[in-house]
């Protein structure tokens, strides 16, 4: 990238010690991003606390850590530098990273301190000496009034996603904290947004802060295109599938406001057949774990999260960010919508609204600088093209071993011979999109202006019987099958043999033995007397 002046200037020239130029050329680190041309310098070279603005993705973890971690004294085996982060895993992500960074650096030791982790492991990691802290503010206070946690030689605090751990509730504890480091330390503040209350905190905290912004203040990432859907509010989930449907490739998030709404709608996207995992607060943290393992994995195409649980989940090709659903706060979206379009690469956040939530898109619009595009959702004719197209172009492409394939074609190419070419496509296209064709055969359109038509008396004209018939089907399931065979919800009413109401674990078997418990259901079902 180029700098003010537009002159070359890479990480070199910014000042970055060979050993970390070493390290972070072997990850692929090339052009400095604007963040990191903006900070590292003044950084190296200055005094003074900094605010730093920048959307989630754009390299803010490398913008503080080559610095800090250069200003790092191995000789003493003593916190020197502290970051604090809202949630386990973007702890996690934080301490992985600088650990990569300082490869080549001997006797650096970086720890991550956080809850839902062996407080005794953390405490003897303490004990043996690290240079650099990572913490989640709850587990930090912790260890200091047990005494393990020593701060009187930090000489750099960072707050990573400031706007976030407010968001939290946790600026009493920051407070707390920053009430054990030597009040001459040097203090930097990390954001995608910048909220009044940042500002209060910079007021409070820190000493002339200088402002660095890569962008503009509160600015949606550059390479995402933003894009809104509007039906009735009850066709939000059919929409989805229909999005989903007509993007083959997709690797999404999918966001929703509430945990219970996260596990129902994750719930309803693997009873259909689509290749889906959820991620909420309700989870325990080995399955969280796992959940964001085989997303990162793609493993799982779609993620359907809270906003605070998918926290630290640092993927660079996402291809979809969908708001299922519009959050209350700007800054909110702003952190989902740049979770896509990272590394120079494009990416899509759609929003899926109905009425009543266009006035809170239009704030939206107004805070983020851009403009949302208004899109129809798709119709099965589309889809349908879409997907034998995408089917073609996989075909095109698949990897062929003559060596291997090619004996078993004398005996297929016998049986099928009394097939004509057209013949073979029609019953190859069949094969994969049956249920498809089926699913979509007659559905009618879910546009909140294609499906409410207005007579001059403002009457709502009634549909056809047949539409209704078909919405409601469409309603029930369905859709694109993927990832293999359709998996059943976790949550399942299952009808006792006798009349009977309660709770019973484990597993309870149906005469097919279709209903399989998800491999992260606690085990509870619910059993509904019948009624007589």
């Amino acid at each position: 990238m180029d700098n003010t002046n537009n002159q070359p200037l890479g990480f070199e020239a910014l000042g970055v010690a060979p050993a970390l130029l070493r390290a972070i050329g072997e990850l692929g680190f090339e052009a400095p991003m604007p963040i990191q041309q903006l900070v590292i310098p003044h950084l190296n070279e200055k005094e003074g606390d900094v605010v730093g603005l920048a959307q989630t993705g754009t390299g803010k973890t490398a913008a503080f850590g080559l610095p800090v971690l250069q200003r790092v004294d191995t000789s003493l085996a003593q916190p020197q530098a502290l970051v604090i982060a809202p949630t386990r895993e973007l702890c996690l992500q934080i301490a992985g990273d600088l650990a990569d960074f300082s490869k080549y650096i001997d006797n650096l030791r970086i720890l991550p301190v956080y809850g839902g982790s062996s407080i005794d492991s953390q405490i003897r990691a303490l004990r043996n000496g690290v240079q650099v802290v990572v913490a989640t503010p709850g587990r930090l206070i912790d260890l200091i009034k047990r005494g393990e946690v020593k701060l009187e030689h930090v000489h750099t605090v960072i707050l990573d996603e400031a706007d976030e751990m407010l968001n939290m509730g946790f600026l009493e504890d920051i407070e707390e904290i920053l009430s054990h480091v030597p009040e001459q330390r040097k203090m930097l503040m990390f954001s995608a947004t910048m909220p009044k209350e940042i500002e209060g905190i910079a007021r409070k905290f820190m000493h002339d802060p200088i402002e660095f912004v890569a962008g503009n203040k509160n600015e949606g990432a550059k390479n995402v295109k933003h894009i809104y859907y509007m039906v009735k509010a009850h066709d939000k989930y059919l929409a989805l599938k229909r999005i989903v449907d007509n993007a083959p490739d997709i690797y999404g998030l999918i966001f929703c406001r509430t945990r219970l709404e996260t596990q129902e709608i994750a719930d309803k996207l693997i009873a259909d057949g689509y290749n889906a995992d959820c991620l909420h607060g309700d989870l325990s943290q080995a399955q969280r774990d796992l959940s964001m393992k085989k997303f990162r994995d793609h493993v799982t195409q779609l993620l359907v999260a809270t906003d605070v649980a998918a926290r630290g989940l640092d993927v660079d090709d996402l291809t979809h960010v969908i708001n299922y659903g519009l959050p209350e706060d700007v800054a909110v979206y702003t952190h989902r919508s740049g979770r896509t379009g990272r590394a120079n690469k494009t990416g899509v956040s759609i929003a899926i609204i109905h009425s009543r939530e266009k006035s809170r898109l239009r704030q939206i619009e107004k805070k983020i600088g851009k403009e949302f595009e208004y899109k129809k959702v798709p119709t099965p004719e589309h889809i349908i093209e879409k997907q034998i197209y995408h089917l073609a172009d996989r075909i095109e492409r698949v990897a062929v071993d003559d060596a291997q394939i090619g004996r078993f074609l004398p005996g297929v190419r016998k049986k099928l011979e009394w097939l004509s070419e057209e013949d073979l496509l029609k019953r190859v296209l069949s094969l994969e999109f049956n249920r498809l064709l089926a699913y979509y055969r007659d559905m009618p359109e879910i546009d909140l202006n294609e499906s409410v038509h207005r007579d001059k008396g403002g009457k709502e004209k009634k549909r056809s019987r047949r539409e209704k018939e078909k919405r409601d089907r469409d309603r029930r399931g369905g859709g694109m099958k993927r990832g293999g065979k359709a998996k059943r919800s976790a949550a399942q009413q299952v009808k006792a043999g006798r009349e009977k109401k309660g709770k019973k674990k484990g597993y309870i078997g149906t005469p097919a033995n279709e209903v399989q418990p998800r491999p992260n259901y606690n085990g509870n079902y619910d059993i509904f007397k019948k009624k007589k």
